[in-house]
């Protein structure tokens, strides 16, 4: 994970921009309140493909990159496997500086 995508995500942090954790994402998911998850590369399969589907079902991003430990101290917590973005314009700008890196998950 560069620093670009470290740094839009301290922001979004700040900004209360950010729900972490499995169980506080699947709730924003649910409610439709999450413009774009970001899923660590070293997170579980069952963690991937239960995000990958409820995204996919709901239409909503999602990204793949760093690891749970990158994304935990990132947003100034311990480890987080996944984290969501609820706030439309981090979002845009997080899908963007991700797959400039080449990190691409399913929209």
């Amino acid at each position: 994970m560069n620093n670009k995508i470290k740094s839009i995500l301290g922001f979004a942090m700040k900004a209360g921009a950010i729900a972490s954790g499995e169980v506080g994402c699947m709730s924003q998911v649910k409610k439709n309140k999450a413009y774009l998850v970001i899923v660590a590369e070293d997170a579980s399969q069952n963690t991937k493909k239960l995000f990958g589907d409820k995204t996919a079902f709901r239409k909503i991003p999602i990204r793949f990159t760093g690891t749970k430990e990158e994304l935990g101290k990132t947003i100034g917590k311990n480890p987080r496997a996944v984290v969501a973005i609820k706030d439309k314009g981090f979002a845009v700008k997080l899908i963007e500086v991700i797959d400039q890196e080449g990190f691409i998950g399913g929209d």
